[in-house]
């Protein structure tokens, strides 16, 4: 029993060497690579699954177009295209930016110096950059400059100085055009895309979840941030102090309680991705007397989701590896490393009751409107792009399962087309007088064919004859012999 199941064993072996020389014989190079170790080796788990470990696939609530979902920018970072990076306060923009900087496969990658922020990202082969963001050049635009500040700054800094490494003078911002406030031009933000040379501007951001980011905001601000620095600059000037009052009265807010924090109204931390995503020219700025609250609201919140639509790129915090996936699909550059989820912030050791939670989000009823609306937008294009890549490689492999069906096929062919030619030059070997045969064979139907010319010839011969009597009898002697020849031939045959 046990030399059968040796022996068995043994054939089986034999076989899977025998179909692996045959593989290898019809198809040598790395064609058959995903039919060679791809059916043994064990499933990967997929690393775009939610955070939270559940199925990717969720219900969408809005439709939107294929436009909308299709984001593929032709990025050209040797000619003019420059990546423009909106950071929104504790929404995970520094690191992001950071990925921008050290973490991206580039043929001249960005030279980043111990101890220094800043790092120098140049296009191959110029002394231009290609990425506009704090990391890169600095706060250009001032601290946290949202979207209404950098599209009116951008093209003045890239226009006026190349390098992009300084803010707009005075003069440029009294010389901006003014906006008529409630007014919305839809053509504005594709205008705002390019410069005058001639440069392209792709926007990105990152935004979070808001209560999150709130909390985040609040712990941040206890430590003694304030972002003074930010201009906030709108139509051409800043806000004056009467339009946006300040919510201490010291140096900082230091030490400030969560009540205390959520009880300023003129506190920026309030639905801050809403007023930084829109364009604050349509509400007359920081002017809350330009229209009523309500229909200001509603202006900011449409302006907000039409920007970030129209954006070339922006990922969510709480789906890092879906933003790296998304963005790499989107410029068409890849990451070194993935992107790490970290589930333990500042702001989730924060603990709160359902009451506070519910202060939040009404305090950010307008963040949460525009984080539901990305986060659907967001899902959407994920789920796009996944579909549209395994469809794209559902056609590769039928693609090489035709060329792998051409070859052996092909293989077949000449395999036997090789065994017919052996054949026919053993048998002319084995029967030597085979050519001969076939030469006499020509020979005598030439002579028949011959023959049966002269034949037709000698017939009309006979008839002319016939209709002229006195032509001489010797023109016909001639041919008795050969007409006693053609009849034994016709005989014959």
């Amino acid at each position: 029993m046990d030399e059968k199941s040796n022996k068995l064993l043994l054939a089986l072996v034999m076989l899977f060497l025998f179909a692996v020389i045959v593989l290898q014989y019809v198809c040598p190079g790395t064609e058959c690579q995903l039919l060679r170790l791809q059916a043994f080796s064990s499933p990967m788990p997929d690393p775009y699954r939610s955070e939270d470990e559940s199925s990717a696939r969720f219900v969408p609530r809005y439709n939107f177009s294929r436009g909308d979902l299709l984001r593929k920018v032709d990025f050209d970072i040797k000619g003019d295209d420059l990546i423009v990076f909106l950071h929104i306060q504790k929404t995970g923009g520094t690191t992001f930016g950071r990925h921008l900087v050290r973490n991206i496969q580039l043929e001249q990658p960005c030279e980043c110096r111990v101890g220094q922020k800043k790092c120098t990202c140049h296009r191959p082969g110029k002394r231009e950059t290609w990425l506009f963001s704090r990391f890169s050049t600095g706060w250009s635009c001032g601290l946290h400059a949202d979207w209404t500040e950098l599209t009116s700054c951008v093209p003045a800094v890239v226009d006026g100085k190349r390098d992009a490494r300084l803010r707009p003078s005075s003069k440029d911002r009294r010389d901006s055009p003014k906006t008529n406030p409630g007014a919305t031009s839809p053509a504005s933000t594709k205008a705002r895309n390019t410069s005058k040379s001639g440069k392209n501007f792709h926007y990105i951001t990152i935004l979070r979840d808001p209560v999150s980011r709130y909390l985040s905001e609040w712990r941040h601000v206890q430590r003694g941030a304030t972002w003074k620095a930010s201009l906030h600059v709108c139509d051409g000037r800043p806000p004056t102090s009467e339009e946006l009052p300040s919510c201490y009265t010291g140096d900082d807010w230091s030490g400030c309680p969560l009540k205390e924090f959520m009880d300023c109204p003129y506190n920026l931390a309030n639905n801050r991705q809403v007023r930084m995503l829109s364009d604050l020219t349509l509400v007359g700025c920081y002017n809350l007397s330009v229209m009523p609250e309500k229909q200001r609201n509603k202006v900011l919140l449409e302006s907000a989701k039409t920007n970030l639509k129209h954006m070339a790129f922006f990922g969510l915090t709480e789906f890092q590896r879906k933003t790296q996936y998304l963005f790499e699909k989107t410029f068409n550059m890849n990451f070194i490393s993935p992107f790490t989820q970290y589930n333990t912030t500042r702001a989730s050791s924060v603990e709160i009751n359902e009451e506070i939670q519910k202060r939040i989000e009404g305090l950010n009823f307008l963040d949460m409107e525009l984080y539901s609306y990305a986060k659907d937008l967001f899902l959407q294009r994920y789920q796009f792009m996944r579909q549209k890549e395994h469809q794209e490689a559902r056609r590769k492999r039928q693609e090489q399962r035709k060329f792998l069906k051409g070859k052996l096929l092909q293989t077949h062919f000449q395999s036997q087309s090789q065994g017919q030619s052996q054949n026919l030059s053993q048998n002319q070997s084995q029967n030597p007088n085979l050519n001969a045969n076939q030469n006499v064979t020509q020979n005598l139907i030439q002579n028949l064919t011959q023959t049966s010319s002269q034949n037709s010839s000698q017939k009309e011969n006979r008839e002319s004859q016939r209709q002229n009597p006195g032509q001489e009898q010797s023109d016909s002697n001639p041919s008795n012999g050969t007409n006693d020849y053609i009849g034994s031939v016709e005989k014959w045959r």
